[in-house]
């Protein structure tokens, strides 16, 4: 028989950092994959990733809907306690033999936590990694529910290990989203139109001397912050005279705070060079990103895809401290003038080399034949 993987899709960057290994574990003859897409990946307000995954073929077994209204702590709290209740039933309907969590976000947390209660192995794709606010509390609490580590690089699997777990449960299998960046690489035309195929709010631009892609998403341990924060990277995007492809925050304590800072700008300076996106599919922003001239604010597509794709990126503030990076990125403070000079520096200096420090556009398909053929266990021997 074969044996039932279930992956979660819970918003619009674990969807790209999973896809592949969903497309490798469809296509497996020994696999069956149950996928269940959640929280903000089914909200209008945040791109309607849903849309996304069935527009690339996939069925959905279950939609859950978890996101409490308010994007502030305790909204967070409470919303992590309902995605555990609710999920416990899904799996219970879908009698899974093995459940996938991605990353690090509260969603991932209470995926870990319903299986583990309910006697069904983990398996967490991205753990052992280093970055700043709740991210690195809750990826690690996750390495301690999960029983196979599928990690994206030798730092990651080294810190795995330190924290207990065997050596022969943690696996490098790289990202998935660089085999997205991987293809995008070996043919990386901008053959769409942005505007015509995904709308957005604002003008329509000349990108054709080059333009900024800016994603910057609310620190959740500093989220009363968030709209002076995306206020001052707004102010030094209006010093460079360059378009600005802006897209909307994510659903993380204090992403009201951002998208207010936002609206509020557009109103106020009406942001002529400034064009706002929900969302679109992963490989059409990775051609955006490939073409632009800079990547600004705190996503980690930053230092992950844009690393190996060769895109200079401006890192902003905390969210990202101690992960690993390629020498693609600059880090700057939420301080105006310097992240505009940083932009400047990015956009004068020779585009960096690829660095496949996250994947060599392999870790899809290692995913699925890990998960086709280890043998899977709910009990754990630590090490330490």
């Amino acid at each position: 028989m074969k044996r039932k993987v279930c992956v979660l899709v819970t918003a619009r960057p674990s969807y790209s950092r999973i896809k592949t290994a969903l497309q490798a574990i469809a296509a497996h003859p020994d696999l069956e994959l149950q996928l269940v897409v959640a929280a903000s990946a089914l909200l209008e307000r945040y791109g309607s990733v849903i849309n996304s995954i069935e527009h690339d073929g996939f069925t959905v077994q279950a939609r859950v809907y978890i996101v409490l209204e308010g994007e502030n702590l305790v909204t967070s709290a409470k919303s992590t306690g309902l995605a555990m209740a609710e999920l416990a039933t899904v799996f219970d309907n879908l009698r899974p033999d093995v459940v996938v969590t991605v990353a690090d976000r509260y969603e991932t947390l209470a995926t870990a936590a319903a299986a583990a209660y309910m006697n069904i192995p983990v398996a967490h794709v991205q753990g052992g990694e280093v970055t700043g606010s709740i991210d690195e509390k809750v990826r690690h609490a996750v390495t301690k529910l999960s029983n196979l580590h599928l990690v994206s690089t030798v730092g990651a699997r080294e810190r795995v290990i330190r924290m207990g777990e065997t050596d022969e449960s943690v696996v490098v299998t790289g990202c998935p989203s660089i085999d997205l960046a991987a293809a995008v690489r070996s043919s990386a035309a901008l053959d769409f139109d942005p505007f015509t195929r995904y709308g957005g709010v604002g003008e329509r631009l000349d990108l054709s001397n080059g333009y900024l892609i800016v994603m910057q998403h609310p620190v959740t341990t500093e989220f009363e912050g968030a709209r002076t924060q995306m206020e001052e990277t707004l102010q030094a995007l209006s010093a460079i005279d360059l378009p600005v492809l802006l897209f909307w925050p994510n659903v993380d304590a204090g992403s009201e705070g951002t998208a207010k800072s936002i609206r509020v700008f557009r109103e106020q300076h009406h942001a002529q060079k400034m064009h706002m996106f929900r969302n679109m599919l992963p490989e059409d922003f990775l051609r955006l990103a490939v073409h632009s001239a800079c990547v600004v604010g705190n996503s980690s597509v930053a230092i992950r895809e844009c690393s190996f794709l060769g895109v200079p990126a401006v890192n902003i503030g905390s969210r990202q401290q101690g992960r690993e990076r390629g020498g693609n990125v600059v880090d700057v403070p939420h301080q105006r003038d310097a992240i505009a000079a940083a932009i400047r520096r990015q956009i004068e200096r020779p585009r960096p080399l690829s660095d496949a420090l996250y994947g060599d556009g392999k870790a899809g398909a290692r995913i699925a034949q890990e998960l086709a053929t280890r043998e899977l266990s709910i009990e754990k021997r630590l090490t330490y």
